[in-house]
């Protein structure tokens, strides 16, 4: 077993099919499916289950999947750390919230490029808890979060200050009432469903009527058709406020504040793609 082996189960778990992985390495489909069958008889188990939907690891593949992520990424920063004395280069995968996404991160990237046009970029959007746990598990370097984010193989530091809102349908601003329609969110166990829920008990709502969105834009468009309420960050609402297509009401405090922050692994070392990138956040945070 070598580090191409790994590399290829790799693929082939992330990708749940041959065909797929086979793509992604660019490498023979015919190749691949060997590869993966001498893997199995080197180790005498079997590392996937086999049906017309595809490829799912059994509880020995997902044992190696583990190993092999470490493994991987310690070659590769083996590897950029052998670079150091140049400008970073290599691979930089990176997470945020999505409201984080086109407000913070995307500005924040433009600017990295051009300072590292060589160093390749990956960024996926997804929940706090989610992307806290990719970092953790080495399938990100990084990602921007809700914080304060308090974990013993998480380095957190904070970015910046929001404000949490209320948005409603145009025209509607009652609180004690808006507060009583489901609630849309990205996910259920969001941050900020748990801020919603402490919230509504301090006004005697016990029950939380939640309804999953998966994206910014279609939260927005079901407040706007009526559906529900939402609570936000003023920041990634202002605009459609001010086209009238929602209203914003103030919350109280401390149920208004927001706090948004970058994580990466503790305890190892950063790549020169990641180290440049937290030094340009330490920039804009001070």
């Amino acid at each position: 077993m070598d580090a191409g082996d790994l590399k290829i189960f790799q693929a082939v778990a992330r990708e749940g099919s041959i065909t797929k992985a086979a793509i992604v390495l660019n490498y023979v489909q015919s190749n691949v499916t060997t590869r993966i069958r001498q893997l199995e008889a080197q180790l005498q188990v079997p590392l996937f289950y086999r049906s017309n939907r595809g490829m799912i690891l059994t509880p020995a593949g997902e044992n190696l999947l583990g190993y092999a992520d470490r493994i991987l990424q310690l070659l590769n920063e083996a590897e950029q750390v052998t670079q150091e004395g140049g400008p970073p280069t290599g691979n930089l995968r990176l997470g945020s919230i999505e409201t984080a996404a086109s407000r913070f991160v995307t500005p924040l990237l433009a600017e990295y490029c051009a300072c590292y046009p060589k160093v390749h970029y990956s960024l996926v959007t997804g929940g706090t808890h989610e992307l806290n746990q990719k970092v953790i598990e080495h399938e990100l370097h990084g990602a921007m979060v809700y914080g304060p984010v308090e974990h013993e193989k998480l380095n957190y530091m904070k970015i910046y200050d929001d404000e949490m809102v209320l948005i409603a349908k145009p025209g509607e601003d009652d609180i004690s009432v808006l507060l009583r329609r489901p609630m849309l969110f990205f996910e259920v166990g969001c941050s900020h469903r748990t801020q919603a829920e402490d919230f509504l008990k301090t006004r005697g709502i016990q029950l939380l009527n939640v309804m999953e969105y998966g994206t910014l834009d279609t939260i927005l468009h079901g407040v706007t058709a009526g559906l529900g309420v939402s609570l936000l960050p003023r920041s990634s609402v202002v605009q459609a406020a001010s086209r009238g297509e929602v209203e914003l009401v103030s919350l109280p405090d401390p149920y208004s504040r927001l706090e948004v922050g970058f994580v990466y692994a503790r305890g190892e070392h950063s790549s020169s793609a990641l180290h440049a990138l937290v030094e340009i956040m330490t920039v804009l945070e001070s």
